[in-house]
This record gives C-alpha cells, structure tokens and sequence, in this order.
C-alpha cells in the first residue's frame, strides 16, 4: 500500500505554480533562450506561434508570410489561438507550471493574463530578451518563419517602449536577458537565475492555500482508503486535483497514482 507521503508528489513538484511570461520582438531570440534557459524544468510551453507554423505548413502555404496569404493565414492564426488557450486551461486547471511565449507588444493583455494567474496562485515572472533593432532585423531575416522588415521594426519598438513598465509590474521577478551577438555565453546564468525561481518555494498565499487544500483531500482519502476497492481507490485518485477519466485516458494524469493492494 503506498504511504500518505507518496501521495503528496506532483502537489510539491517543485515547478507547480510558477509562470514565466516571455517578451522580446521577432528575431530577439526567445526560442532559443527557452530551449537553453529553461531546458529540463519541466516547464509547459504556451506558444501559438508553434501550433501555427504547423497550420501554415500543412496547409501549404509560405512561411515567409506574403501579403497574399494574409487572408487564409488569418484564419489559421484565430484556430492556432483557440487551440493554445484550450491547452493553457488545461495546464492552469493543475496548477502547472508554465513559460508564455509572446512578444510583449500588448503590455495590457500579458499584465491581465498575470494578474489572474496571481489570483489563481502562480507566481508570475517575466524574462525579457533584449536585443538593438539591427540584431533582430538580421536574425529576423534568417528565420524560417519571418515577418516583414517594417513590421519587426514597429514591434522592436512597441517592445522597448514597455520595458519599464513590465519591470514595474514584476519588479523582483523581471529578468533581462542581453541576447545580442557576443562571444560572451550568457544562457549559464540565465539558466541557473530560472532554475533558481521555478524551484523556489510558492510565495503567493493563494497558492499556498490551493496546495494545502489538495494535500488534505490526499489526506482524507487516504484515511478512508480501507473502505474502497482497487479501481474506486484509482479512480478517486484521479479525479483529485479536477482529473478525469475518459476512453482516451486521463485529461490530466498529475495527480494520479498505481494504487497497490
């Protein structure tokens, strides 16, 4: 029979409620700061721009994204959206942890999406990828997936614009990242920084409250768990932290367990 302290992993993953909003323009370099700053954290990635590029590409079109596919492109756009927020509810609805991958352009929407995740029990961060416009005109360039040289500019710039005010709001938990052509690695200390706040433990009450919460409900079940038979006991598992089972399995496996007689 497993033990009460068994039952608390995944409730006390290190990750669990903590979210890193993204920010930086085309060509900055934040798919590559992902890959080598927050690598092997565990972290879900929420990116629209990569269930896009599928869309465009199974779809046949140019991922150079020419004027003249705006139209069918656009409605790609609107489906790979509604497809990324379905998955993000999933992850928020277990309290995962989360990186959100965006520009920054629109400093009211991610502040609103931090706010509510706040609400929830994340704690929000904020790693902004800096680069001079000349670095992200050339890196833009050479994308396989690029946008029109003006239209980086203007986003460059929209981007820069909000640097102070997403310090504002994050304050001890906005980092800037200097992504610019060096032979200076900087990703060691960027990685070791992230590693250093997603594994730290939840500061936000709320949060801590939702994880108390869970452990109790862990807690009952495990003192009741002589009245149950071997499928209750799994499937009262599964359906603690909001999982269910379905023929397709389980829409959200963090809280479940084997269960051993």
């Amino acid at each position: 029979m497993r033990t009460f302290q068994d039952l608390q992993e995944g409730v006390y993953d290190p990750n669990i409620l903590k979210a890193f909003f993204l920010a930086g323009g085309p060509g900055s370099g934040k798919s590559y700061v992902v890959k080598r700053g927050t690598g092997g954290l565990g972290l879900k990635i929420v990116n629209s721009d990569d269930v896009l590029e599928k869309y465009i590409t199974d779809a046949g079109l140019s991922l150079k994204m020419p004027k003249r596919e705006e139209e069918p492109r656009d409605k790609l756009r609107a489906k790979a959206k509604a497809v990324t927020k379905a998955r993000m509810s999933n992850y928020v609805e277990g309290r995962l942890g989360l990186i959100i991958d965006g520009t920054g352009k629109d400093y009211a929407k991610i502040t609103d999406q931090a706010t509510k995740l706040k609400i929830l029990g994340y704690d929000v961060h904020m790693i902004f990828v800096n680069t001079s416009l000349e670095t992200a005109l050339k890196r833009n360039a050479k994308r396989e997936r690029t946008v029109q040289a003006s239209i980086a500019t203007k986003s460059w710039k929209i981007v820069q614009s909000n640097m102070g005010k997403f310090s504002q709001y994050f304050r001890q938990n906005f980092l800037v990242v200097d992504n610019n052509d060096s032979e200076e690695d900087v990703m060691g200390p960027v990685f070791k920084q992230v590693m250093s706040l997603a594994k730290k433990k939840v500061q936000n009450k709320t949060g801590l409250n939702w994880i108390q919460g869970e452990l109790d409900k862990r807690k009952r079940w495990f003192a009741d768990s002589h009245k149950y038979s071997f499928y209750t006991k799994i499937l009262i598992l599964c359906n603690v932290g909001s999982a269910t089972i379905t023929r397709r399995g389980l829409t959200n496996p963090l809280f479940c367990c084997i269960v051993y007689k």
